[in-house]
C-alpha cells in the first residue's frame, strides 16, 4: 500500500457501515475501502478509454475505408479466378 496517505473525513449512510462492518476484520475498513475506491475507479477509467477508442475509431472508419478501396486492385492480384 502506497505511505503516503491522506487523512479524510467522509460521511456514509448508517446502513452501509453496518454492512461494512458486517464483512470486514476489526481495523480493516480503511484497506477494504481503499481497494474497493482502487476498483470502481479502474472500471471508471475502462469505460472512458474505451468510449475514447471507439469515438477515435468512428473518426477514421471512412479514413480506412477509403485506403481499402484503393488497394482493393492490388489485394486481388494474383489471385485465383474463383
Amino acid at each position: 500500500m502506497n505511505t503516503d496517505a491522506v487523512r479524510l473525513n467522509i460521511t456514509l449512510p448508517k446502513d452501509l457501515v453496518t454492512a461494512l462492518n458486517r464483512v470486514t476484520e476489526p481495523g480493516q475498513r480503511n484497506r477494504f475501502i481503499t481497494e474497493s475506491l482502487k476498483e470502481r475507479l479502474a472500471r471508471l477509467e475502462k469505460t472512458e478509454l474505451e468510449a475514447k477508442l471507439a469515438e477515435g475509431y468512428q473518426a477514421t472508419a471512412l479514413e480506412g475505408i477509403e485506403i481499402t478501396r484503393e488497394f482493393s486492385a492490388a489485394d486481388l492480384e494474383n489471385w485465383d479466378e474463383y
